[in-house]
């Protein structure tokens, strides 16, 4: 974060120092963790359901903390926010933190203010605010667009999915005066949601992926996210960039929304950034020829999924937006590297058995994906979905499972694992399509697939590991990578 003392930040977010004169300047990043405080630094005193971070106040400040950022007085330097009235914020905040007196929204309505402040500062003096939102994807191309940028000039980006009203001011203020480009992932849960994300952080480029059926049940349709999701390009400046998949009809239609200049970008002929003659080797890793009004190059991914290409290509229009070359987009998305955890993190152990780590999260549009580089990638070897339940899809629950079954039939997967009962429909839609019969099994929990996969996994399988995050999967790929390790 940029130099400010706390009676700066005072000012900037609306609240009272206390405990100090003002004085004392904040130097280094702005957590909410205290253990990841350096020198300097500015403690966020988030109330949650189990804690209370107003606790570790004042040991955060004996660690070297300048100062804390709180809801009511800490016996340490400290700026104090006052209560915000009840209302949508306060609710968000309940249900991110986990508070009830609605502190923590008071708290995070300051963070935001301050990375608003951050941001117009950094970005008078040259810094470009990427944003980038989409139903599935956004975690993988935000991490395509760093490393993009990356050697152009110091780049900042979220760690993992850090893309709410949390992660994304907080990913803001960790840039500085050397920062030039800041990568945001933006997420919603409901109209407005991106808006307000735009108004921490204004984006001078946006990139919409995709609009798919994740958040569903809260949204209550595809067309509702299309709204919600095109508020990115409406927030746009005119001298701004709306970098849209023309692939997704509903991501195409967003181009009438938003003053900024359209760069459309995917296979249809149309696009401006396209990706011809796609080609997968046997580790499902695509090829395509990058093709541009500025010329053409070929590119190969080292990432696992034909989904990618689009996400490199909305990769590539913002590299070569802030002055990257053709050649240079397509030598670097040959050498990128997958850097979050539990998205398409392929291992292959010791004795052959390959795990396909998607444990992540998870939506129909991001399953189908899975299941068809899980068939690419096991041509000549048994294949093994393990699924559990896809969350939040409302009325449209049963009918998205069942289909997902029967879609793991049609793809000649071998074994199709569903687990928990939330997920029942994979098994029942799978059961019912073609001729299955133990193909197809449904288990009561993670144990349970846990135990099935150590008795009948054989050397030279390929296993995808793939559900929404509450469904805790990701503890079956462990246990298959550390039988792999012992």
């Amino acid at each position: 974060m940029i130099s400010l003392s706390l009676a700066e930040i005072a000012s900037i977010v609306g609240g009272t120092v206390h405990d100090s004169d003002g004085t004392p300047v904040v130097t280094g990043s702005v957590e909410f963790d205290s253990r990841k405080l350096g020198p300097g630094g500015l403690f966020l005193a988030l109330p949650g359901e189990k804690v209370d971070g107003h606790e570790f106040a004042a040991q955060a400040v004996r660690d070297g903390a300048a100062g804390v950022l709180a809801a009511r007085g800490v016996g340490v330097p400290a700026v104090v926010v006052p209560p915000l009235p009840a209302g949508r914020a306060h609710e968000r905040s309940v249900a991110l933190t986990g508070d009830t007196d609605g502190s923590g929204a008071a708290v995070l309505a300051a963070l935001a203010k301050l990375a608003r402040h951050v941001v117009k500062r950094l970005s008078a003096k040259g810094l470009t605010v990427v944003g980038v939102t989409g139903s599935s994807g956004k975690t993988s191309t935000k991490d395509l667009i760093a490393q993009l940028l990356e050697p152009l000039g110091p780049t900042v980006a979220p760690p993992g999915s850090f893309n709410n009203e949390l992660g994304h001011p907080w990913t803001a203020l960790r840039a500085d005066e050397h920062t030039r480009h800041l990568v945001l992932e933006m997420s919603a849960r409901g109209r407005g949601h991106i808006a307000e994300l735009a108004v921490t952080a204004p984006p001078r480029i946006g990139v919409v992926l995709n609009v798919g059926s994740a958040h569903v049940s809260e949204f209550g349709s595809k067309e509702a996210i299309a709204q919600a999701k095109g508020e990115l390009v409406e927030a746009l400046p005119e001298d701004g960039v709306a970098v849209l998949n023309l692939d997704d009809p509903l991501v195409a239609a967003m181009a009438s929304r938003t003053k900024a200049r359209v760069v459309g970008v995917g296979e249809h002929p149309g696009a401006d950034v396209r990706a011809e003659d796609v080609t997968l080797d046997e580790q499902a890793r695509p090829s395509f020829r990058l093709v541009t009004a500025r010329g053409s190059a070929e590119v190969k991914l080292g990432l696992h999924g034909e989904h990618h290409v689009g996400n490199a290509l909305s990769a590539a229009v913002v590299a070569l937006e802030l002055g990257s070359t053709v050649d240079e987009v397509a030598a670097r998305l040959s050498t990128v590297e997958r850097r979050s955890a539990r998205r398409m993190e392929v291992v292959t152990r010791g004795d052959g058995v390959t795990i396909l780590n998607d444990s992540y999260n998870a939506n129909p549009e991001s399953v189908r994906a899975a299941l068809k580089t899980l068939a690419s990638m096991s041509r000549g070897k048994r294949s093994w979905a393990v699924l559990g339940v896809m969350a939040e899809l409302g009325a449209d629950s049963v009918s998205a499972h069942d289909e997902i079954g029967r879609l793991a039939v049609r793809l000649n997967i071998g074994k199709l694992v569903v687990v928990g009962d939330d997920a029942a429909a994979m098994h029942q839609g799978a059961s019912h399509e073609g001729s299955w019969g133990e193909e197809s099994v449904l288990v009561s929990d993670t144990d349970a697939a846990i135990a099935l996969l150590r008795a009948e996994l054989e050397p030279g399988d390929v296993v995808l590991v793939k559900a929404s995050n509450a469904a805790r999967l990701w503890r079956v790929a462990g246990a298959l990578l550390e039988d792999g390790v012992a």
